[in-house]
């Protein structure tokens, strides 16, 4: 069986979507990719996550053509390749329709960074997509929704801002590896909650300032970082 290990971390990642609340039902996917083999392990379509194991994960190419697996791969496998091909860093691929990130999503408005836990994670407002044409539509969907996503990272750090919210549709989060992809996703949907319920609260609240967001941001990836232990 093609690589083991990192099956056992693409199920984990999808198994966590699901203690998280994240997912319901088949909703969502996670991936992960080995560079040095250039093959994408990924969730297969329409299987439940409770019945899912290591040997149900499907094996593909960059080119999305399946090399193991008896199953057909998640129909998102078009826009995890794209992002794996235009953000060489990143490891993981994760996709939700959690609750209010994927309102934000709906409602076609960027996450706004407020406080704090956003800037813990997201150096910036956490972006949504243009809405994508009738033609981007009608043909290969899911790779357009890739590049929409590569869009609006021509002028974003793709790992200062490891998500995106896709217009009228749900957010995409990555990561250095699939753990981190689902961890982000996590963090993506009580920002999104926080931040729903901030402006619930102060219709007319105000993003972060950009030294606090800058602090708080860098303590935990910067260069000089020093939250947590060595």
């Amino acid at each position: 069986m093609l690589l083991p290990e990192l099956r056992k971390e693409v199920l984990e990642a999808n198994l966590e979507l699901v203690r998280r609340g994240l997912v319901l039902y088949t909703f969502g996917n996670a991936s992960g990719i080995s560079r040095k083999d250039g093959l994408v392990v990924i969730k297969p379509s329409g299987v439940p996550y409770g019945k899912m194991t290591p040997e149900h994960l499907v094996v593909t190419d960059l080119e999305g053509k399946t090399v193991e697996g008896t199953l057909r791969p998640s129909s998102d496998l078009p826009t995890h390749v794209l992002l794996y091909k235009v953000f060489p860093k990143i490891g993981g691929v994760v996709h939700t329709h959690s609750e209010y990130a994927t309102a934000w999503a709906q409602a076609r408005k960027p996450i706004p960074a407020f406080g704090t836990t956003h800037a813990d994670y997201f150096h910036g407002p956490v972006p949504v997509t243009e809405s994508m044409t009738k033609e981007e539509i009608a043909s290969e969907y899911e790779k357009n929704t890739g590049n929409a996503i590569a869009r609006v990272f021509e002028h974003i750090d793709y790992s200062a801002v490891p998500a995106v919210l896709v217009a009228n549709h749900a957010p995409f989060v990555w990561g250095p590896d699939v753990g981190i992809a689902a961890h982000n996703a996590v963090v993506l949907e009580a920002v999104a909650r926080m931040a729903y319920l901030t402006l619930s609260i102060n219709e007319k609240a105000e993003s972060i300032g950009g030294d606090l967001h800058d602090k708080h941001y860098l303590r935990k990836h910067g260069s000089s970082a020093y939250y947590g232990q060595k």
